[in-house]
């Protein structure tokens, strides 16, 4: 037998195993992490999603489509339209910033839909989507004191729309805190 062939039968010492170990771990070249910090990735989408949605809130007026169940008056005014919560009066339902809150029927809301049944003026599903929304504004008013919540809408109304309901919308609106209402009209020339 050869000396090699000795060595191999004979067990290791733990220092000769520990060596060998050692070796193979320098020949590996060593793990390197990378990882992304999100955090700024995270700011700078909070900061598009709010100015998303301030572009979105002020170019909410100029994409009315009008229909049978809308028509829009004429007016003379050349009054421009600012930042506002829309608000649509069709014949059928009720519109609040694109998301529809509430059905009309022939113009007019259903006695259930009111707190106080068919005498009353507040009507619920339309003031609890209006108080969502103002507490939201407040919330980005809180946080950016550059634009205060003002309490602005643009009510954009049928020429129908009976006044006992455009009462009780403009009522259930200014308990939530939206008081500068403006009506969203068509020029003459339009």
């Amino acid at each position: 037998m050869s000396n090699t062939e000795e060595e191999d039968d004979r067990p290791y010492s733990m220092a000769q195993v520990k060596s060998v170990v050692r070796r193979k771990i320098r020949k590996q070249p060593e793990h390197e992490e990378h990882f992304l910090n999100i955090y700024p990735m995270m700011d700078m989408m909070v900061i598009l999603l709010v100015f998303l949605i301030m572009q979105f809130a002020s170019s909410s007026a100029s994409a009315i489509v009008e229909s049978e169940e809308l028509r829009i008056p004429y007016s003379t005014s050349e009054a421009q339209l600012d930042e506002a919560l829309s608000v649509q009066i069709s014949r059928n339902r009720i519109v609040v910033d694109g998301d529809e809150v509430l059905t009309l029927r022939s113009g007019r809301v259903d006695s259930s839909d009111k707190q106080g049944g068919g005498n009353g003026f507040l009507i619920t599903p339309l003031y609890r989507k209006a108080q969502a929304v103002a507490d939201l504004k407040k919330q980005i008013a809180q946080q950016n004191p550059s634009r205060p919540f003002r309490g602005e809408i643009q009510l954009i109304a049928d020429e129908r729309t009976p006044f006992r309901t455009l009462a009780e919308i403009i009522y259930s609106l200014g308990q939530c805190g939206f008081k500068d209402l403006r009506f969203v009209v068509r020029g003459t020339g339009s």
